[in-house]
């Protein structure tokens, strides 16, 4: 299944809904498609109050229902399907993709690890640079934990901030995949059973202030720690649709231009791999993100073009979709903070 968070207004304000991205231009909801199903077929009068244990419109909670939840997913949505269906309370059930707001398929993740795998990504970074690849990258897959505040995690159409304090705003091509239940010490060989779907993800960096921080051997700080930094989507795709993972076209294109075409199979490490090393002695739960770094040339720093304002992004990773976002307008600098000096 393609499922997908989004949003709703409502006389009540507004609403996250679980969604199944159907047909290519329509969104099920889940919740309430199961409430009618079971209202249907087997005759429950309390059809919503079964729907909400059973089939919560909520994307961790969906996913904490185990397999539950996917059989009902899975029957709710050959029910609508094969039907032309209102809600069991006449509410709409089916909506258009482009008649609705989508955000990132987990809006809040339960943490958000970003680790740099892509050979060709690392081979660039040290030509750039002029140093060397570490000879521990060969040996352990590293990783920095990025922001999941609510004002930093953002979805297909989000508008791209461009913070105040930098000139040199990057998009990242990367992909990552979410947890879908609990485990520790994960062997290599069971952590795909670990993996709720994969979803595209725009790490947007602010370059001339990440270099700075690193100096200090502290990590990208707030070179990525900004508002609408982590875009993720437009969908969670489970692994029964993706298949081999190690063998997806990615593409970036700036305002139509293709910037960046790539492979999955230039990983160095797998998400097998990186799930497993994270797992040691350290519980991972529902909900946890683990991006893949940059694929080769799937930034502008490698290719040494920079982004503007009013530039379209779209990412493209096969069998996954396309995630789209415009660069915003530079924000104002208030000089509200300076450097000492």
């Amino acid at each position: 299944m393609k499922l997908v968070t989004f949003e709703l207004t409502t006389q009540l304000g507004k609403q996250h809904r679980l969604g199944a991205w159907i047909d290519g231009d329509r969104v099920v909801d889940l919740n309430l498609a199961y409430a009618l199903y079971l209202s249907e077929t087997k005759g429950h009068t309390s059809a919503h109050q079964q729907a909400n244990a059973i089939l919560p419109s909520d994307m961790l909670q969906y996913f904490e229902r185990g397999d539950v939840a996917t059989e009902a997913a899975h029957a709710s949505l050959q029910y609508v399907q094969e039907r032309d269906v209102s809600g069991a309370q006449d509410e709409q059930i089916i909506y258009p993709v482009d008649g609705i707001k989508l955000l990132a398929p987990f809006p809040r993740p339960a943490s958000l690890r970003d680790f740099g795998v892509f050979r060709t990504h690392m081979d660039a970074a040290a030509k750039i640079t002029g140093k060397e690849i570490s000879p521990e990258w060969f040996k352990l897959p590293n990783y920095y934990r990025g922001s999941t505040s609510p004002a930093s995690i953002v979805g297909n159409e989000a508008i791209v901030t461009w913070p105040n304090y930098t000139e040199k705003l990057d998009f990242e091509l990367e992909w990552g995949v979410y947890i879908g239940k609990a485990g520790r010490n994960i062997s290599i060989e069971d952590a795909p059973n670990y993996i709720a779907g994969y979803t595209i993800y725009n790490d947007i960096s602010a370059r001339d202030i990440q270099f700075r921080h690193m100096t200090m051997a502290l990590g990208p700080a707030k070179g990525k720690d900004f508002d609408n930094s982590n875009i993720m989507g437009p969908c969670l795709v489970t692994p029964d649709e993706i298949g081999d993972p190690h063998n997806l076209r990615m593409i970036a294109r700036v305002n139509g231009e293709v910037w960046a075409d790539g492979n999955t199979s230039d990983m160095y490490y797998t998400f097998a791999e990186m799930i497993s090393f994270v797992s040691q002695s350290e519980t991972l739960y529902p909900g946890e993100f683990l991006g893949s770094g940059t694929v080769g040339k799937g930034c502008g720093w490698e290719l040494d073009r920079w982004i503007e304002p009013g530039d379209l992004i779209e990412l493209e990773i096969e069998k996954i979709g396309v995630l789209r976002n415009r660069i915003g307008e530079k924000e104002e600098n208030p000089e509200a903070w300076k450097e000492k000096q």
